[in-house]
């Protein structure tokens, strides 16, 4: 795996509901590194700290890969790295196989991956169609967030080594799944709520 493209955000306004709503979801390639904070990216912006940003969110990876099956389905689209509104897009980054409490080595940074993106309206705004949200979900590949242990500036082409990893996880995959399942598998529900990665609020959600 490497970092295909580094993207960040400025902020920009919509009206939902008859409501102004600020967003950081259209992100944009940048040439310039980007530094990984312990609370997020460096100059790029965060709307809503309640759901974005913070230890446990500080960044959020996507895959290239998933990138053709999107654009097949919303080619009216102005496509670009980024789209999904990531900080690092990431080539040959497969939710099957990274799982939660990977620890990976990134340019100067060290991260562990935490939780899979749960999709909202914002997402759907940006795509012209809330249906965008239930797809996501069926899809299954959600990206994945992950906290810094140790901050440092990445750039694009650098490589995303796998540095250590927890005894027994989940993957990303099997966690997102898990989370939008109305039949609970019991297997993965227990492993989900003694890792000791996941915050005690997303386990509260499962």
């Amino acid at each position: 795996m490497h970092i295909q493209s580094t993207n960040i955000a400025t902020p920009k306004t919509f009206t939902w509901l008859e409501k102004k709503i600020t967003t950081g979801i259209y992100k944009t390639p940048t040439p310039k590194p980007i530094y990984l904070g312990k609370e997020g990216i460096k100059g790029d912006h965060i709307a809503d700290k309640t759901v974005h940003g913070g230890v446990h969110k500080a960044c959020y990876l996507f895959s290239t890969d998933h990138y053709p099956y999107w654009k097949q389905l919303y080619p009216q689209l102005e496509w670009n790295w980024g789209m999904f509104g990531e900080n690092l897009t990431v080539n040959g980054m497969n939710e099957l196989q990274i799982k939660v409490g990977d620890i990976y080595k990134i340019g100067e940074a060290l991260v562990q991956v935490t939780q899979p993106r749960e999709p909202c309206f914002k997402f759907g705004v940006k795509f012209g169609s809330q249906n965008v949200l239930k797809q996501f979900i069926q899809h299954g590949f959600s990206g994945t967030y992950v906290k810094i242990l140790e901050e440092g500036f990445v750039t694009t082409n650098t490589n995303v080594i796998l540095v250590d990893r927890l005894d027994k996880s989940l993957s990303v995959k099997q966690l997102f799944e898990l989370f939008f399942s109305k039949e609970k598998n019991p297997e993965w529900l227990d492993i989900a709520l003694n890792c000791p990665v996941l915050s005690e609020q997303f386990k509260s959600t499962i």
